[in-house]
């Protein structure tokens, strides 16, 4: 296959699985740890309860947001042509900007936004990139 069809491949598909990944778990948390009273699809209200949330509520959206880029960048990893570890650290890059803007237009306590925003995005990529190459250099 052209590599450059093989790297697009590899970034559409890494933020595709991530983001399945990270809605996937969203949706799990909202029915295990339910916020009494709030429709988690009114961003409207999210708004307004997440503020005062406590540290319960923002497990699944760590995981979520964590293991959503991690499994991205592994895809993107294992697919691309070369730069193996570049096209993972870029689908981190993408989700750190997702990130940042959901940050923008659900404001919860600035402790998770800071945690969210330092340790779920290009850490992961990292660590998924890593990964890969490993899965890859095992074969």
């Amino acid at each position: 296959m052209n590599p450059l069809i093989k790297n697009i491949l590899a970034v559409v598909l890494g933020w595709l699985g991530g983001s399945i990944i990270n809605m996937g778990l969203i949706k799990i948390g909202h029915v295990l740890i339910p916020i009494e009273g709030v429709n988690p699809n009114d961003m409207n209200a999210m708004v307004e309860a997440l503020p005062t949330l406590g540290f319960k509520y923002f497990i699944f959206p760590f995981l979520a947001h964590a293991l959503g880029t991690l499994i991205g960048a592994m895809i993107a990893g294992l697919m691309a042509a070369n730069h193996k570890m570049r096209f993972a650290l870029g689908i981190g890059v993408l989700f750190l900007i997702g990130g940042i803007i959901v940050n923008y237009m659900l404001p919860g306590p600035t402790w998770f936004a800071v945690t969210d925003i330092l340790l779920a995005y290009i850490p992961m990529a990292w660590i998924g990139g890593k990964i890969a190459v490993i899965m890859i250099k095992s074969k």
